[in-house]
């Protein structure tokens, strides 16, 4: 699980409207593949999946206070899909922040 601080307050909804915005056509120009993944809202988590591809959710993520818990399927680590779609998000994490500080690595493991 990655622990990323986001500096700014932001709630499931806001965190799932970015990415059903942005992640989707971040993907396609990035990898030049027509892959569409799934951005839902699970209880307190967003979750990304791919279900003709993936078994299960590649990613769920959950705000903890001012912090990001991010949670990666094991099973798809060296996937290139979804390091596409870590790369997506890390850049997607920075446009939630209004703090010149951007966001902070916590930690990974």
């Amino acid at each position: 699980m990655k622990v990323i601080t986001l500096h700014t307050n932001i709630n499931p909804d806001e965190l799932l409207a970015h990415l059903q915005q942005k992640l989707n056509p971040l993907f396609k120009e990035q990898r030049q593949e027509d892959i569409s993944f799934k951005i839902e809202k699970v209880g307190d988590a967003v979750e990304i999946s791919q279900p003709e591809l993936y078994d299960g959710v590649l990613f769920s993520l959950v705000i903890k206070g001012g912090e990001l818990w991010i949670t990666r399927n094991e099973h798809y680590v060296d996937d290139v899909n979804s390091l596409t779609i870590e790369s997506i998000l890390n850049s997607l994490f920075e446009d939630l922040t209004d703090d010149s500080r951007g966001v902070d690595l916590v930690t990974e493991g």
